[in-house]
């Protein structure tokens, strides 16, 4: 089973005098590269809060936003007037319009409003985090319905691969006999006399320079793993880069010793499936 890197989740809940939105949307990256976005009264919790998405989440581009909306006449919330003012300038610089419609604009924006108190309710907080929870449950089924559709994809492409697979395995007689005429007739129009037994040494020396016996195999062996792979319990997006590394490494060599245009076709084909696997594989958790 694999997982995407690519998803969204979104999570609500409404207090008494509150309500609590966090959204967390995650797009395909090497690492963990979290932006978070929070009131600024739960700064001190931001570490806490990033390492529970880094547990739930553990790799990919990730953007983390935590909302919280007073409903109720809780607190003594106040206009942020400084932070109000450089927004409605930095919107000016952006856009014209008049002041009132900056106004709205800017106290919509992050710590408009400023709330006077000395620490964090433990159970605001608690709730935060059970949200937290609830919003990677959505993001994570997100992801595994996007790895689904990756999976059926992998294993059409690797199926394809097979096929081709089968006929290289198919036309390689065709092509040692090829090989042979060639040798053949290159020697028969030098017109001159050739000692036998030296141009038979000769000619299983060139063969077995361009016999591909350990690369079919081993190309045979990589496909399986590589769907084998897919269906273990555990998404290891690195893991198949890597087994598609060895494909693409044993296909460029089977094409490098073709030395016949049939073959070289295929191996065109299977270039192009393989692309199309790696291309795939950048958004594999």
């Amino acid at each position: 089973m694999i997982q995407s890197m690519t998803g969204f989740g979104k999570h609500v809940v409404q207090l008494p005098t509150k309500k609590i939105t966090i959204e967390i949307k995650s797009l395909n990256s090497k690492s963990l590269d979290l932006n978070a976005r929070m009131p600024s009264a739960y700064r001190e919790k931001e570490l806490e809060l990033r390492k529970t998405i880094a547990n739930g989440l553990q790799r990919g581009k990730i953007d983390f936003n935590l909302y919280i909306e007073s409903t109720g006449a809780d607190t003594s919330s106040q206009i942020n007037e400084v932070v109000v003012k450089q927004y409605m300038q930095q919107l000016k610089n952006i856009a014209n319009g008049d002041d009132v419609k900056l106004l709205e604009m800017a106290l919509r924006l992050p710590d408009a409003m400023k709330t006077e108190r000395d620490e964090i309710d433990a159970k605001e907080y608690k709730t935060i985090q059970d949200t937290l929870t609830e919003a990677l449950k959505e993001i994570n089924t997100f992801r595994t319905e996007e790895g689904s559709v990756l999976e059926q994809d992998f294993k059409q492409r690797i199926s394809s691969l097979e096929s081709l697979l089968e006929q290289v395995l198919a036309i390689d007689p065709e092509r040692q006999t090829a090989l042979r005429e060639r040798l053949h007739k290159a020697v028969t129009d030098l017109k001159t006399e050739v000692d036998q037994n030296r141009f038979e040494q000769e000619l299983i020396y060139y063969l077995e320079k361009y016999d591909i016996t350990e690369e079919k195999v081993r190309l045979a062996n990589h496909l399986t793993y590589f769907t084998t792979t897919i269906n273990s319990e555990d998404s290891n997006g690195k893991k198949l880069g890597f087994i598609s590394q060895e494909i693409g490494r044993e296909i460029n060599t089977i094409g490098s010793k073709a030395n016949y245009a049939p073959m070289q076709q295929l191996v065109v084909q299977m270039k192009d499936e393989l692309e199309k696997i790696k291309e795939q594989m950048l958004n594999v958790l």
